[in-house]
């Protein structure tokens, strides 16, 4: 009973008349400040120095991201290839590699064939023109590889195309005049010629041709106002016509 009219008493007295009675006091805490300051105060908020929290240190939570981070994915669909770039300059020379071991040897080869075509002709008798342009005929046949020349017609038809080298040698006749072509085909291309004298005397003309398969040379007598003439023997070869193959066009 008396436990009972004590209680009643501690809760009707008002705070300020515990100490006369002997009671402790209650301490006093204000319902409208919080227990702990905020977590994360405003950088323009207005922190006074009587505020119990002012001197302690601010704690800002923070977040370990390897804890969100989540389990790595399957691979995806390899995308379509792209447009090929433009091409680059081309880069320095590189260095020069070591010479390589010597190989074997090959095959032998096919025996190179080289192609000839040659020919000296001669004539005995001595020889006057006539009213008309003639070809010299030849009575002697010194060279005639193949048959090319035809000594009746005094013609050498070409075989083997390619460069010949050709030589003619005549001798001339007392008081008469020498004059002579070498011709190619229907063309002159060059002139062997000797003024009347009254000491015969040996003559040569020679020169390169280019020749084609089916080209003919041969030696014309031309007449002008003066009696053309060039001069033979029988025991003697005076008047010669010659010619041979100096590279053919396969080798050029």
């Amino acid at each position: 009973m008396a436990a009972s009219t004590l209680m009643l008493l501690a809760l009707a007295l008002p705070t300020a008349a515990w100490p006369g009675l002997g009671l402790p006091r209650r301490p006093c805490v204000h319902c409208c400040r919080p227990a702990w300051p905020p977590a994360s105060p405003g950088p323009y908020a207005h922190v006074s120095a009587r505020d119990p929290w002012w001197g302690l240190p601010r704690v800002r939570p923070t977040i370990d991201i390897s804890i969100l981070k989540g389990e790595k994915g399957e691979a995806g669909v390899r995308g379509r290839s792209g447009r090929s770039g433009e091409e680059g300059p081309p880069g320095f020379r590189g260095p020069q590699g070591r010479k390589g071991q010597k190989g074997q040897a090959g095959p032998p080869g096919a025996p190179c064939q080289r192609a000839y075509a040659a020919f000296s002709v001669g004539r005995r008798e001595g020889l006057h023109s006539g009213e008309d342009l003639r070809a010299v005929p030849f009575d002697t046949e010194l060279v005639n590889l193949d048959g090319a020349f035809d000594l009746a017609s005094g013609r050498f038809r070409c075989a083997v195309p390619g460069v010949y080298f050709l030589s003619l040698n005549v001798h001339t006749w007392n008081h008469k005049e020498t004059y002579l072509h070498v011709m190619l085909n229907r063309r002159p291309t060059a002139v062997l010629y000797a003024q009347p004298s009254e000491r015969s005397v040996m003559q040569a003309q020679s020169l390169l041709l280019p020749l084609a398969a089916g080209d003919t040379v041969w030696v014309r007598m031309f007449r002008r106002d003066r009696d053309n003439a060039i001069y033979g023997e029988r025991g003697d070869l005076y008047i010669i016509f010659s010619g041979h193959l100096v590279k053919p066009d396969a080798e050029l």
